[in-house]
């Protein structure tokens, strides 16, 4: 078995007993928690960590706060759901940890104003390692219900919001969640499929794949390369950047074709949206190039990995 983060959530996965108030727990972008209302609740966390997430020497503590939000917002984007409330707990460094602290609730606040949500608690401890950040937001499921990955269908078209690559030129700190989006989707047209892209468009949309049970071929030539990715000078192309660099934070989603036609159309908002490929049968993902010829893509995504 391999070792790394999907493993392991795929190991628990199998052993989590079912609990009569989640209608959906592990395996998607949030938690549905069953609510005497109407509406199910939305429920997702996030961990931020100095040195794998963000670096003190390259960010302010504003934009971390910010991103630490962020990264869950777009998680309930994701379900095409509401955010409401979010709590967060924080472990500072001793050392400067009241200024951290101060920083970091002030970058939090701003996105919180931005998006509506009340910051409802949380817990702050201190220690002498790195700064860890972890936020849990609480969303509403909106329209005909929360958004999962596992619901593409054969003859879905593909989709994707925005630009892709080059998230660590700074894209990963300044990114707008795609709520806002999200709910117009909503609104507009039949989401049959939805995540957020946070490992990389071939990981992410691998996740939709395995969900769902059914395979893409996404046309080479349609993918969104962000100016970011391609100002990078380095080992890659930038469409490679594009395929599997994460920290988009973008909506990747699946509609049937009559949708996906007005969408083209007539989008139902001013960020960009781009028919990327189609969903076929099977269980793999393929890249169709100019010449018509098919392949398998040569890069994957970010995965957090365990030492033994």
């Amino acid at each position: 078995m391999p070792h790394h983060e999907f493993a392991l959530i795929d190991w628990i996965r199998h052993r989590v007993a079912n609990h009569a108030r989640l209608t959906l727990g592990i395996g998607d972008d949030t938690a549905v928690l069953r609510f005497p209302e109407p509406a199910d609740c939305l429920i997702t966390v996030d961990m931020l960590m100095e040195g794998v997430h963000f670096t003190l020497a390259g960010a302010s503590l504003e934009r971390i706060g910010r991103k630490a939000l962020g990264v869950n917002l777009s998680d309930i984007a994701a379900m095409a759901g509401q955010p409401l409330a979010a709590v967060v707990a924080v472990a500072l460094p001793r050392h400067g940890g009241w200024e951290i602290g101060q920083r970091l609730h002030a970058g939090l606040q701003s996105m919180a104003d931005e998006f509506g949500v009340a910051l409802a608690g949380g817990d702050t401890n201190t220690w002498d390692g790195p700064l860890v950040i972890s936020v849990t937001v609480l969303g509403e499921a909106t329209g005909s219900g929360a958004v999962r990955r596992g619901g593409a269908q054969v003859g879905d078209w593909v989709f994707v919001t925005g630009s892709l690559g080059g998230s660590l030129t700074g894209r990963h700190l300044d990114f707008t969640p795609r709520v806002a989006e999200a709910l117009a989707l909503q609104r507009a047209v039949t989401l049959h499929s939805m995540i957020d892209i946070s490992d990389g468009l071939i990981a992410d949309l691998g996740h939709i794949l395995e969900e769902s049970h059914v395979g893409a071929v996404l046309d080479s030539a349609a993918i969104p390369i962000s100016p970011a990715a391609a100002s990078l000078r380095d080992s890659r192309s930038p469409f490679d950047h594009a395929l599997a660099d994460g920290e988009d934070f973008e909506l990747l989603f699946t509609v049937p074709p009559s949708d996906g036609q007005r969408l083209i159309a007539s989008p139902p908002f001013a960020t960009p949206i781009t028919r990327i490929g189609e969903i076929v049968p099977g269980g793999v993902c393929l890249l169709r190039a100019a010449d018509g010829t098919l392949a398998p893509p040569q890069v994957s995504g970010w995965k957090h990995g365990f030492d033994g």
